[in-house]
């Protein structure tokens, strides 16, 4: 129970933050989480009156991650992070808990992946994928940017639900894979929406459907996997934004407020676009029943597939 004194003393401390620079931790730079990061920086140091520093955080997620974890709880360390943030638990011994270790603040932004073929293979549809696929088991690839991450879990999941075997084959990042698969040394692929819009375009690549439940601006026209085949199917990146456990409600509900704030701004929302990915924000529990639903769903893939990280 929260007792009158502590209430009090957690809303005094809203009132007076912030009083010194706050630090956003975040993946190298370059990446969609950073550049995200960066955009609300920028808008919070001009609300806030105190500076917004990126601070941003190469090699594995437990260094980035950890950092946060341990850091205090005063609301001046935050972490912007996507979905390797609660996979990497799953597949690896991690020095933190995504659940108990972490305070969601809000969903900044979210993109989805497009199934893409090569042209070469002859179907023009989700549907006609799946049938391919059962029809030479085994037969077609698809690539990813690595195990574990979230183009192999979203093609993995295709797997299992769809009912197929599509072999995966991991690269080194998402853009080797892309190459080889418009060099045709792959069949298929789950790539975000902004690192293929261009290949479609130029007809490099075919896309079939787009893996969010609902039909995306991001790909417009292009119908969704789950109506196209595989009812529920749904994956795609998730951008967050977290505290340490142990900030005051008070502040998470400040910082909430002004990112919320910030991703609703019209130019912040068309830069996310231009970018590939779609500004969201909504509440703190929000975010955290997003999570934990994430973990549920894809522990069960993970697990029957049997992936490990390297």
């Amino acid at each position: 129970m929260i007792t009158l004194a502590a209430a009090s003393a957690s809303v005094a401390c809203a009132q007076t933050y912030p009083n010194k620079p706050i630090r956003m931790v975040t993946s190298s730079a370059g990446a969609s989480t950073d550049f995200t990061a960066r955009l609300i920086a920028q808008s919070l140091t001009g609300e806030l009156g105190q500076q917004v520093v990126v601070d941003n955080r190469g090699g594995s997620v437990s260094t980035s991650v950890g950092i946060v974890a341990k850091a205090p709880p005063d609301g001046y360390t935050v972490l912007i992070y996507a979905g390797s943030l609660w996979i990497a638990p799953m597949l690896q011994q991690v020095p933190y808990d995504p659940i108990k270790d972490f305070s969601p603040i809000t969903l900044a932004a979210s993109s989805p992946y497009i199934l893409v073929v090569h042209p070469t293979v002859l179907v023009t549809s989700v549907k006609e994928l799946i049938a391919l696929a059962k029809a030479k088991p085994g037969e077609l690839n698809y690539g990813s940017s690595g195990l574990g991450t979230a183009n192999h879990l979203a093609a993995e999941l295709f797997n299992a639900m769809a009912g197929v075997n599509v072999v995966h084959v991991p690269y080194k990042g998402a853009g080797p894979a892309i190459n080889a698969l418009i060099g045709g040394q792959l069949q298929v692929m789950f790539p975000s929406a902004g690192s293929v819009t261009s290949h479609i375009k130029s007809g490099r690549l075919r896309a079939l459907g787009v893996t969010s439940a609902e039909p995306s601006a991001l790909a417009p026209g292009l119908p969704t996997v789950a109506a196209s085949g595989v009812p529920g199917y749904e994956s795609v990146l998730m951008i967050g934004v977290f505290s340490p456990s142990g900030v005051p409600a008070a502040l998470i509900n400040r910082l909430n407020q002004e990112i919320v704030k910030a991703l609703r701004k019209s130019d912040i929302r068309e830069r996310l676009f231009n970018a590939g990915v779609e500004a969201v924000g909504g509440t703190p529990a929000q975010l955290a029943a997003s999570v934990k639903s994430e973990m549920a769903r894809l522990s069960k893939v993970i697990k029957d597939a049997g992936i490990r990280a390297e």
